[in-house]
């Protein structure tokens, strides 16, 4: 089970606004597959544009970040050649361009770490990744990617239940740990 965790998305490299910027995403459950994905100049000024809009407040940062998220799962989804079908089916590891959420919290939690290395993120940090349940209290586990609001307040960031390139669900990690329930999203 690390080696789930020990391998992922990761970037590389300083990157100029002007210049592309390498990732390798994790698919096909639990980092069977990775891709490298290639964000482009184009990519970068999307990014670059949404963060931009959420400057002014951690609620607007959150709405910027979904959207950043969403143009990183799109550029993903279009270099893998499948685009993920939301949430995980079960029985169906291995399938190429599949994502767990180990995968989605994986590729989400090294995206926002580059979102607050180039400064895009103003008024958040990447926190540790989590996660809720346990079977035995009627969920199934599930990751996340997490951020922390300069008032120490966590957010969970999953876009697992959202097919490459949606909006990922922002929320109080306080609330995203109570639900999960019989797959309660």
């Amino acid at each position: 089970m690390g080696l789930f965790f020990a391998v992922g998305a990761f970037f590389t490299g300083g990157v100029n606004l002007g210049q592309a910027q390498s990732f390798r995403v994790c698919h096909g459950y639990g980092c069977y597959y990775q891709t490298r994905v290639l964000l482009t100049s184009d990519d970068l000024n999307r990014i670059a544009a949404a963060m931009a809009q959420g400057q002014q407040s951690a609620e607007a940062e959150r709405a910027a970040v979904r959207r950043a998220v969403a143009i990183f799962e799109e550029r993903s989804t279009a270099a893998i050649g499948i685009r993920d079908k939301p949430r995980m089916e079960f029985g169906r590891a291995r399938i190429k361009g599949q994502m767990d959420c180990i995968d989605e919290s994986t590729n989400t939690d090294h995206f926002l770490k580059f979102l607050q290395t180039k400064g895009w993120l103003k008024h958040h940090r990447v926190a540790r990744r989590t996660s809720r349940g346990f079977f035995i209290d009627g969920r199934y586990p599930h990751w996340t990617a997490v951020l922390r609001d300069d008032h120490g307040v966590l957010w969970a960031v999953d876009s697992w239940f959202e097919p490459g390139g949606g909006l990922p669900d922002v929320m109080r990690l306080s609330e995203w740990k109570r639900r999960g329930v019989g797959g309660e999203r």
